[in-house]
């Protein structure tokens, strides 16, 4: 008679079997736990105080921006990717950023765009002039050609650059600047209060879903 463990007994090969199955589903457990582990406070995000309101019924992401930087650039493809899929209940507003006077036309012209329904047209191709085929936009006259050259009136263009309601914006953008107290680039402000910065591009919109996942729980709290 066989032990019942006995190598080769039938006993024995069912104990494998379970065995086996038992490791494989604590592994994708383990898997899956990494996977959607919530974010960290103070490694993964920090929070603002005082928290600010949002001008939307929806999760409001703000990110501050800045054509020229490379991070921002890095950023740019993984974010606008995630933009076309991201919840309803969701609501993506980029803020140019102003740290310094050289700043300063590149916010005009987002608004400027912005104010002419190009906005979009033209938020590739500005970041690719920056960081790939470095060309100069330093000022007006240089951006208008440039925008020109992808389409948008150059007159009217330069009419809304320096525009009262164009002027507002970037008064309101280097507030918003100060409020947040964004000290770099890119930076995301979730809700009013979750602030997300410092990550590489994949774990700074991995986060971003996670910490939107929290700010829901909230507004549904």
């Amino acid at each position: 008679m066989k032990h019942p463990l006995e190598l080769g007994s039938p006993a024995l090969g069912v104990r494998l079997a379970t065995m086996i199955k038992s490791l494989v589903l604590a592994t994708l457990m383990l898997a899956g736990g990494a996977a959607f582990a919530a974010p960290q406070l103070g490694k993964d995000y920090s929070l603002l105080s005082p928290p600010q309101p949002t001008e939307t019924k929806k999760i409001e992401v703000l990110e501050f921006f800045f054509y020229g930087c490379p991070h921002c650039y890095h950023l740019h493809p993984l974010l606008s990717q995630w933009e076309k899929t991201m919840p309803k209940d969701v609501q993506l507003t980029f803020v140019p950023t102003v740290f310094r006077d050289s700043w300063e036309p590149m916010a005009r012209t987002f608004y400027a765009l912005e104010s002419m329904g190009q906005r979009e047209q033209l938020h590739d191709a500005l970041y690719r002039a920056w960081n790939v085929d470095n060309i100069d936009l330093s000022d007006e006259a240089k951006i208008a050609d440039f925008v020109a050259k992808h389409g948008v009136d150059a007159a009217k263009f330069s009419a809304a650059y320096n525009s009262f309601t164009v002027q507002t914006e970037v008064t309101r953008s280097e507030q918003m600047i100060r409020t947040y107290r964004i000290n770099g680039t890119p930076t995301l402000i979730v809700d009013g209060k979750y602030v997300i910065e410092g990550l590489q591009p994949e774990d700074l919109v991995r986060v971003l879903k996670e910490v939107i996942v929290m700010a829901r729980k909230s507004h549904h709290g």
